[in-house]
């Protein structure tokens, strides 16, 4: 079946997690995605564990559970850019790329002729993505940053965490690294953006993705409401601002959510929770009129939700079409029939002959299929393919090349297929 970017190259230069989440979507849909490590470390985020996927054996490999989460789709191959023959070897490999994306300081690349201006010349199409997490220009652009930095600096963690007026009160990050991955999401959408962009003009361009800029943009609903009133945005714990009740709950076994989106399901919560008195009275009948209302009214539904189970109640309320579910644990996510049924779990063959478990692609095209046909790679496992097949080395230059140190080349073991 033929796939979405079958015909589109990425040299990857980018590391951890913003830029190989966002080569990882590419790599999904099809793209040949090429991922440039230093030889005998690789990518920062192999280190990262415990967990490590286990290899044959079951015994730990050198490869974090981290890593494999964002590397799946790819040829890894080894190359030291800080050698000028490594340098050379990188400008050759974009010279045929469809895409390059990089998460390094603004400014090292060029120092080895390796930045948008250097390349373009000599391919006019490059699509050149550049993550930083400042961007390249203004005050702070010079600053080195992580995913943490930027959830506080960004206004993220001023709207996350429990009320300040209640137990364990004040500011709290996300469970994930979510500015990163943000931003891997949007850097996929300016890079097919500029991709179509060059289907009608020939023409690449330079792309500035900053994590500052995306989890800045992830407060839209916020922060528009904040340019219109002039109130700052503040903690609301599990609650919504806008909408009631729209929280956590708990029940006499553990915890609901429930999520009342409009008036309908609001008498239609009502009926499941046995509450005639609250859809009758008028001062809840509205959205409006729930959020003025939002402690008192919250404190009655809670009582009401302490009376019976998790199950019973999410067995009433979805009957009534009232939007609502538990609290799962990952164990229990996996465990979903649903989430079964979607196949979000996808095992992977290495090509040292271990398994990795990954998370499916949620990009579902009926036509052109999310395809799943290499596991994250061995540090330095495509290296000898790739120098032979695209940039015509002979194996003797291959060989003299890895014995200086310009590249490491990471055959899988006798007997191993590779993926």
């Amino acid at each position: 079946m033929t796939k979405a970017l079958s015909h589109i190259r990425v040299l990857d230069l980018s590391r951890v997690l913003a830029g190989p989440w966002c080569t990882q979507n590419l790599a999904d849909l099809g793209a040949d995605v090429l991922k440039v490590e230093r030889p005998g470390a690789g990518d920062d985020t192999r280190a990262w564990g415990p967990p490590w996927v286990a290899g044959p054996d079951g015994d730990p490999t050198r490869d974090s559970t981290y890593y494999a989460a964002a590397n799946r789709g790819k040829r890894s191959i080894a190359i030291d850019i800080a050698r000028p023959e490594g340098q050379a070897l990188v400008r050759e490999l974009a010279a045929s790329s469809d895409v390059l994306i990089e998460n390094f300081k603004v400014g090292d690349l060029a120092r080895y002729g390796l930045d948008y201006a250097s390349l373009a010349p000599n391919n006019p199409g490059l699509v050149y993505c550049s993550i930083t997490g400042y961007g390249q220009d203004g005050p702070s652009a010079h600053k080195p940053g992580y995913d943490f930095v930027f959830q506080g600096q960004g206004g993220l963690m001023s709207i996350t965490g429990e009320r300040d007026d209640k137990p364990g009160g004040g500011p709290q990050k996300v469970g994930i690294a979510i500015a990163d991955v943000l931003t891997g999401m949007y850097a996929s959408i300016a890079i097919l953006a500029a991709l179509n962009h060059r289907s009608v003009t020939g023409r690449g361009q330079y792309i500035d993705m900053a994590l500052l800029d995306c989890i800045v943009a992830l407060g839209g609903n916020q922060i528009t409401g904040y340019f219109a009133s002039g109130k700052v945005p503040h903690r609301y714990g599990n609650a919504h601002a806008s909408l009631v009740p729209y929280e956590v709950f708990a029940t006499a076994d553990g915890h609901v959510v429930i999520a009342v989106g409009n008036d309908t399901q609001w008498q239609r919560c009502c009926e499941v929770l046995g509450r005639a008195d609250l859809a009758a009275d008028e001062r809840y009948k509205t959205t409006t009129g729930r959020i003025l209302g939002r402690d008192a009214l919250t404190a009655e539904i809670a009582a009401t939700l302490k009376t019976r189970n998790t199950a019973d109640w999410i067995e009433g309320l979805e009957a009534r079409g009232v939007p609502c579910g538990p609290i799962n644990d990952y164990a229990q996510v996996f465990a979903d029939p649903q989430v079964q049924h979607r196949g979000l779990r996808v095992d992977l063959p290495r090509g040292d002959g271990g398994t990795v478990a990954t998370i499916a692609s949620p990009l579902r095209l009926a036509g052109t299929p999310p395809r799943y046909d290499r596991a994250p790679p061995l540090l330095g496992e495509h290296t000898a393919e790739v120098l032979a097949d695209l940039l015509g080395k002979s194996p003797e230059e291959i060989a003299a090349l890895r014995e200086t140190g310009v590249v490491g080349v990471s055959p899988p073991p006798a007997g191993a297929t590779s993926c």
